[in-house]
């Protein structure tokens, strides 16, 4: 339900993304006649889809869901259900945000500029962690299971949260929390400030870092410490900066802040508890 409210509260696509998703599902025979794509996408293929038929290709190369999804969501569900190879071909494309297929007959391009969300249980039973129900998995069942995942996978993510259970009784008795009108509205003005910088955080380019990205002493502190405790890799590190960039954005500081750097390495695995 969460991946699903996602596209709610993202900004409305630019005429020009109009234009780049209607051409790529134009481009999959997926578009009806005098119809364009309005709203951000958002795909969720079942965990049994080919390697082709999430990054794209065939004989005549066609888009993939990471195509489909391009400028939207791609959501995972039970994400160590996936084939591995499926699951590895989309570091590529988290990187570069594109996706390149060479055949005999053609060599093709497609975008893939997505925000990826994936869900698992914490393990084969999905009860370990659970506050009522005990877990019946062993150890190695657990490590084997999360061993589906790559960590160079895991280190494109940029958010892991654990999820809690719901407590019944709070389903009906929960206060009432922001619309996502509102939400979006802090999104869209978090993006305005990004643009207006040059760049979205997500696509700092490395050059930029520093002038965007300004820590001061107690942040470099706290991230030197991160790496050392939770052997964040240089990809991980630069990821944390960016995340802790958008936090900033979002309450308006003009600069990132220790308090920043502690909110955004709560985001990684290894810096806190399961």
């Amino acid at each position: 339900m969460l991946a699903q409210r996602l596209p709610s509260i993202l900004p409305g696509l630019t005429p020009g993304e109009i234009l780049e998703c209607t051409a790529v599902y134009s481009a999959a025979g997926l578009l009806g006649r005098d119809s364009v794509v309005t709203q951000r996408p958002f795909r969720a293929p079942h965990h049994t889809i080919s390697d082709a038929g999430l990054i794209g290709g065939g004989s005549m190369p066609t888009p993939g869901e990471v195509s489909l999804a391009h400028r939207g969501v791609l959501f995972l569900d039970e994400m160590p259900e996936f084939r591995r190879s499926a699951l590895e071909a989309l570091r590529q494309p988290l990187e570069d945000c594109t996706v390149r297929i060479s055949r005999a007959a053609a060599s093709l391009s497609f975008p893939a500029d997505f925000q990826l969300i994936a869900a698992m249980n914490p393990c084969p039973c999905g009860f370990l962690g659970h506050p009522d129900r005990p877990c019946s998995c062993t150890p190695v069942q657990v490590a084997r299971y999360r061993a589906r995942i790559s960590g160079p996978l895991l280190d494109r993510i940029d958010l892991h949260l654990w999820i809690d259970p719901v407590d019944a009784s709070g389903i009906f008795n929960r206060g009432q929390g922001a619309s996502s009108h509102e939400v979006r509205a802090r999104v869209e003005a978090a993006r305005e400030i990004q643009l207006a910088r040059g760049f979205i955080n997500a696509r700092i380019p490395q050059e930029s870092m520093e002038r965007i990205c300004r820590l001061d002493t107690a942040s470099r502190g706290m991230l030197v410490n991160a790496v050392k405790r939770a052997a964040l890799s240089m990809r991980a590190l630069g990821r944390v900066i960016k995340v802790a960039r958008t936090i900033a954005d979002l309450e308006g500081s003009p600069s990132i802040r220790d308090v920043h750097v502690a909110e955004a390495l709560q985001f990684r695995p290894g810096m806190v508890e399961d």
